[in-house]
């Protein structure tokens, strides 16, 4: 999406640029987010400068580190061209992007995804087998989860346990009466977001590392991941972008253009069940939110994987 060039910006999406060095964490005062048009007040993680000079703290960084490089730094467990900070922006800081210190005080939690209660740890195995497409995740006791969690943790210094903050995940935005255009969404796609993100959703890359990230193809999150819901990327859409002017979109038009960027193809849902898109949508899909995997459009059967 139109791309405003300052500060907030370069920190928000170029999660994935390329580090030779090892990654120093921004310095937030730096930073400016936007306020609120209805004035809340949201929660604020801690600055690097508190950080303790001893064991917690190297793994603290080594966490934020696999957050904003998550393909470099875990490149096993990363099969596309996504790093973490691109659904959870600013480092996972930014209020109403999914958070970090609105999600560790949250778990354990029943998830309807996988019927089960799942501790923070399995919550982001999730993240790598779908989000980040990389097949088989990390171990819970990994280098590359205690790193992630101690990270979470430590966002969320002084947070409360078990409750919903403000700004908390990606805050609903209702399905217009008249449901979602795909015509009004390939406009709006070309005009406001096909600058970043490319006339075919294929992102922008230096070298060989990407930093502006896919929206589909082989490279994109896959079909079991939360974004693949037009209602979740719609909500992820109206407060977070085009980059450095969020809430600038109608809803109306967040569903359009999250529409259209879910309908196209991207890697295969790994639930997949005895190979049918059919049989994997009515198991896993055909309840999960608004999507159209398994369904036809324009004539095509959306949900059979990039190839």
């Amino acid at each position: 999406m139109k791309r405003l060039i300052s500060t907030c910006a370069a920190s928000f999406l170029f999660g994935s640029a390329v580090h030779a060095a090892p990654i120093a964490m921004e310095d937030q005062s730096q930073i400016k987010v936007p306020a609120p048009a209805d004035n809340i007040t949201y929660f604020q993680p801690p600055q690097q400068s508190e950080l303790p000079d001893n064991a917690y703290g190297k793994m603290v960084m080594d966490g934020y580190a696999l957050f904003v490089d998550t393909k470099r730094q875990a490149p096993k467990f990363v099969g596309n061209g996504l790093n973490c900070t691109n659904c959870h922006l600013d480092q996972g800081r930014l209020a109403n992007s999914a958070p970090l210190w609105g999600a560790y005080p949250m778990y354990p939690a029943y998830r309807k995804k996988n019927d089960k209660v799942n501790t923070f740890a399995e919550r982001l195995q999730g993240c790598f087998q779908f989000s980040m497409n990389g097949g088989t995740p990390p171990a819970a006791d990994s280098r590359e989860i205690t790193a992630l969690s101690t990270y979470a943790y430590w966002l969320s210094t002084k947070a409360p346990t078990g409750v919903e903050l403000p700004g908390r995940g990606y805050p609903d935005v209702p399905e217009p009466k008249a449901g979602y255009n795909l015509s009004r969404g390939a406009a709006l796609y070309k005009d406001q977001c096909a600058v970043c993100h490319g006339d075919n959703g294929q992102g922008q890359k230096v070298g060989e590392d990407y930093v502006m990230p896919p929206l589909w193809g082989k490279d994109s999150y896959n079909w079991g991941a939360g974004m693949h819901r037009i209602n979740t990327a719609a909500s992820f859409i109206k407060h977070n972008m085009p980059l450095g002017k969020a809430n600038s979109l109608s809803d109306e038009q967040a569903w359009d253009v999250a529409a259209y960027i879910n309908t196209h193809e991207r890697p295969q849902d790994p639930r997949l069940v005895e190979g049918s898109v059919e049989k994997t949508r009515l198991k896993f899909h055909a309840n999960d939110g608004v999507n159209v995997y398994g369904q036809t459009v324009n004539g095509v059967l959306v949900g059979q994987g990039t190839r």
